[in-house]
């Protein structure tokens, strides 16, 4: 099989990982034991494939393997897990492949969804599990996008497993009310997602295309059960605003482009377009919350025909409604940074300093990389290039690395 193909069925796996555990939690719910039989699943096919070809419904016969796995599982285990082993000798009627290949191809992602977002878990924990179940990262990512250990993760995700094993709740579509108590964790989770394909926390690859386009996908359809969540929209809206940007933001050897850099010819105007009227329909209702303030934000740099047009007093403004919303130091960060564009770099730095002494970036590239920036604008050469220097040894990103690396040899050449 040639690399084109290799690479279609390395997609087409991570596309149908979320959808098979799906499928496997509805009959088993057993978070750890799914998810290890889908593993093997997947194992499976990506060594099959490749020799023998993708078969003709792939995610049946990653259903059909997953659940094998599974019997064999509850089979060993018969003397312990009596109930599970009962099942599995009714096997004729949950893994005939007839009732497989003939079974619409349901996508039971979104259950999945908020399945993880289970009500009895803390919004972290739901987080944590559903970018581990649904959106395929790494307990390192994982643990990267929330600033903690790797191993605090894992013990996360492992007790949230636990924890719905243990509800007794099924798997099944929730009802509006459940949805309604789960949206804050689902739309959190979805934003998780969306950023880490963004721009993602390791490996040598700037973007995960992969990723954003899931989270635009499940955000679409969260958007279905819930039209008239101006939040919903709002998240969509940031998302489309923000992915019109892709092409833009990596050279041919996947450099990082800063944004005053990028060629705007190259958004995506379709994008930008769904994105303002969805922001527009939904500012429109009067509701505000912070997806659609930040949406607005990307609008503004969207709609600006050049870097110089930038309407920064406006983003300043809407980042210090986010402030009011919730402490986050994130947009904290990003708020130095247009009050630096409006009042200069003094300014900007002043908050920078005030993060800084908070601690609550300690460790994080970003802090350096904006102060660095910050320093270059003021006309401090020596501690720019310092602290572009820092954020490049603490980023895991390589192409952020590289071009963090290339800006302080820019900065010090004076060029």
């Amino acid at each position: 099989m040639n690399g084109a193909v290799t690479t279609h069925a390395e997609q087409l796996l991570r596309d149908l990982a979320p959808r098979v555990l799906g499928s496997e939690m509805r009959r088993y719910r057993d978070f750890a034991a799914c998810e290890d039989a889908v593993q093997e699943a997947l194992i499976a096919a990506a060594q099959q494939w490749p020799r023998d070809g993708v078969p003709g419904n792939p995610r049946g016969w990653l259903i059909q393997v997953a659940l094998r796995r599974m019997v064999d599982q509850v089979r060993s285990d018969s003397a312990r897990r009596q109930r599970e082993h009962d099942a599995a000798l009714d096997i004729g009627q949950v893994v005939a492949a007839a009732s497989i290949e003939s079974r619409p191809d349901e996508d039971e992602t979104l259950t999945l969804l908020f399945m993880c977002c289970h009500p009895s878990l803390t919004t972290a924990s739901a987080v944590a599990l559903t970018l581990r179940a649904v959106g395929g990262l790494t307990t390192a990512q994982i643990a990267n996008a929330f600033l903690v250990p790797e191993s605090t993760m894992a013990q996360r995700i492992s007790r949230a497993k636990q924890t719905i094993r243990a509800s007794g709740v099924p798997f099944e579509a929730p009802a509006a009310r459940a949805r309604a108590e789960r949206l804050e964790a689902v739309l959190h989770v979805l934003y998780l997602i969306f950023n880490e394909g963004y721009t993602a926390s390791v490996g040598g690859s700037l973007q995960r295309f992969d990723l954003a386009s899931e989270a635009i996908r499940l955000t679409r359809a969260v958007r279905q059960l819930m039209p008239h969540d101006t939040e919903v929209a709002g998240l969509l809206a940031l998302m489309l605003l923000t992915d019109a940007r892709r092409l833009a933001r990596s050279g041919p050897a996947g450099e990082l482009i800063p944004l005053p850099r990028q060629d705007r010819a190259k958004w995506d105007r379709e994008a930008i377009a769904e994105g303002v009227a969805l922001l527009t329909a939904t500012l429109a209702k009067g509701r505000v919350g912070p997806y659609q303030l930040q949406a607005a934000v990307a609008a503004v740099h969207d709609e600006s025909p050049r870097h110089e047009d930038t309407d920064w007093p406006q983003i300043a403004a809407l980042y210090g409604l986010l402030e009011r919303m919730g402490d986050n130091p994130m947009v904290t960060l990003n708020r130095a940074i247009a009050v630096a564009m409006v009042h200069g770099p003094a300014a900007g730095l002043a908050m920078v300093d005030a993060l800084a002494a908070g601690g609550r970036l300690a460790g994080s590239h970003r802090l350096d990389a904006v102060r660095g920036h910050l320093l270059e604008m003021a006309g401090d050469r020596e501690g720019a290039v310092r602290h572009l220097l820092a954020a490049a040894n603490r980023t895991t990103n390589t192409a952020e690395r590289t071009y963090l690396l290339t800006q302080a040899a820019s900065v010090r050449e004076g060029s």
